[in-house]
């Protein structure tokens, strides 16, 4: 073989050396497809359960569009917030594995059905926790009325009054909400048949804006609620546009981030606070609960 052939092969070994490369560059940037269930939600991450991994980690940027399909067969989109990426919500996501093989999302899409079903799951969730910890409480309260009646267990009833005080603090300082704690709220009353946000809230709600900014791994909540008073269609407009009203104050005036946001409740007429068979009740019923919560995997707890 003279000298010219063997430079020959080695160019042509090169350049396919070279087109492997960039073979394999372009498999590895190839955008997938993955369905699932989002099991937990932080900022711009969140956690996705498909058939294939249980806990896939997915990363939204300010790129990903976020849509919710809609139609009999499901080929017209509506642009949606992230805000609408919520714990239960069935998804579907198109993106590349970034080095730390996690899937950098460039689009997230779910049925409307589906929304609503994770919001109906999440608000199911909070009415029961908050029932139950009513019960536990005033069970707590039964309990040591008996023992301070008993002078046999005065020892005991000590260790249980200290015991009680630090729960009671602790309860104080954050409150419970299924996978959160809560560090602060703030209570929005509107007027009959009202949307538009009093301004003496504003300040309130930008204060606890700020507050939230120095919670590690924070999230906001807003929930709208509404009086009995009128039709239960009527009532569910109504708090879902309150809500949506308190949650443009917190984006624009208080510029919290959308991936610190979670999807703005409509509760309509559900948990009411107050009688309706009173103006005031109906005031109190007249509302949107906006808090601060920390998931409690990032407390480590």
């Amino acid at each position: 073989m003279t000298q010219l052939n063997r430079v020959r092969i080695a160019y042509v070994a090169a350049l396919s050396l070279i087109g492997l490369a960039s073979l394999s560059t372009t498999v590895v940037a190839q955008s997938v497809k993955v369905e699932g269930l989002i099991k937990a939600r932080n900022g711009e991450t969140m956690t996705v359960q498909t058939s294939e991994s249980p806990n896939l980690v997915v990363l939204l940027t300010d790129d990903t569009a976020v849509g919710q399909v809609q139609g009999a067969l499901k080929v017209r989109r509506k642009e949606m917030s992230m805000a609408a990426l919520i714990p239960g919500l069935a998804v579907k996501v198109e993106g590349t594995y970034n080095n730390d093989n996690q899937l950098v999302a460039k689009s997230v899409s779910f049925k409307g059905n589906d929304l609503q079903r994770a919001k109906s799951i999440q608000a199911g969730l909070h009415e029961n926790k908050e029932l139950t910890q009513q019960q536990q409480a005033e069970l707590e309260k039964h309990n040591a009325e008996l023992k301070a009646q008993s002078q046999a267990l005065q020892q005991q009833q000590q260790q249980i009054a200290s015991n009680k005080a630090a729960v009671d603090a602790a309860v104080a300082r954050f409150g419970q909400l299924d996978d959160y704690y809560i560090f602060d709220e703030v209570t929005v009353y509107f007027a009959n048949g009202k949307v538009k946000v009093d301004p003496k809230y504003p300040s309130q709600l930008l204060a606890l804006a700020e507050k939230a900014k120095t919670i590690n791994g924070y999230m906001i909540e807003v929930k709208g609620y509404a009086s009995s008073v009128g039709s239960a269609e009527l009532n569910q407009q109504l708090s879902e546009d309150r809500a949506d009203e308190v949650t443009k104050i917190l984006l624009q005036q208080g510029h919290v981030p959308l991936t610190r946001m979670l999807a703005p409740g409509a509760m309509g007429e559900s948990h009411q606070v107050g009688t309706d068979k009173t103006a005031e009740g109906q005031a109190e019923n007249r509302r949107v609960v906006v808090r601060v919560l920390q998931n409690k995997a990032i407390a480590g707890t």
